[in-house]
């Protein structure tokens, strides 16, 4: 069995991140929207149920899920969504179907490349509307500000896919190219007309990138309106990253430190 249910694997971290996430006041996610998982000592993930709205969360809503095998369902060309259900099922508990998120293969595919400890996923709307426009392929390109390159890093875009099957095999290639490239999992991932995912160390680097991720977001569509984007000149930011100064600010910002 790919999934198991076990509210005692939950942490009191994991539910107080997904509700911090789900918080109204943030805009991050509504309803059932998002979802986040934590990497357990033994390799398995813990994932967000579907259908349980974030802002309410417990320890019972969430499911256990092996990666190995998901991974492989992503890899396969097989696989359909059907099969993707079926590994998400925990099965039935105090009267209650106990599902994965859709979404899992978002967070299992960055177990693939490294041992991510967080993985969460929003979809914030000044993200989402910037992703639904004509410039989300290239808003993230270049930086606007000097923070947002500390935090967020080298961020991913990857075009919109069906959430699911279809999504996971889109994601885990964009994963590989970055990965390929940089030599990194991305701290931020763009997801064309859908929301971000961030993968962090800890939680409250997850909360960071999520925040910085939205400012992001409203700092373009705003100089957008007047007129477009004057971005950082790419020489300073590759300057910028290479500095030692630098690169300890962002290992601090993404293990939740001040």
């Amino acid at each position: 069995m790919t999934a198991t249910w076990d509210p005692s694997l939950v942490s009191t971290e994991l539910v107080q991140l997904t509700r911090a996430l789900g918080e109204p006041g943030r805009d991050l996610a509504i309803l059932a929207e998002g979802n986040t998982s934590q990497l357990l000592d033994d390799g398995r993930v813990v994932v967000k149920a579907s259908g349980s709205g974030m802002r309410d969360v417990d320890a019972q809503d969430f499911v256990v899920v092996d990666v190995d095998p998901l991974v492989e369902l992503i890899r396969d060309p097989r696989s359909t969504q059907a099969d993707l259900t079926a590994a998400l099922d925990a099965g039935e508990h105090e009267g209650r179907r106990r599902r994965a998120s859709i979404e899992t293969l978002v967070h299992v595919a960055a177990q693939a490349f490294s041992p991510t400890p967080f993985v969460g996923h929003t979809h914030p709307t000044a993200v989402v509307a910037l992703l639904a426009s004509v410039h989300a392929a290239t808003a993230y390109d270049t930086y606007v500000y000097s923070d947002e390159a500390v935090v967020i890093g080298r961020p991913l875009f990857v075009p919109y896919a069906q959430p699911g099957v279809e999504l996971g095999r889109v994601y885990l290639e964009g994963l590989t190219r970055h990965w390929e490239t940089h030599g990194e999992l991305p701290q931020l991932v763009l997801l064309g007309n859908h929301g971000i995912v961030v993968n962090a160390p800890s939680a409250a680097g997850i909360e960071g990138v999520s925040q910085m991720a939205v400012k992001g977001a409203q700092v373009r569509s705003a100089a957008y309106a007047m007129g477009g984007v004057v971005p950082l000149p790419a020489a300073s930011v590759e300057t910028f990253f290479a500095r030692d100064d630098i690169e300890e600010r962002r290992r601090i910002l993404a293990g939740g430190s001040r």
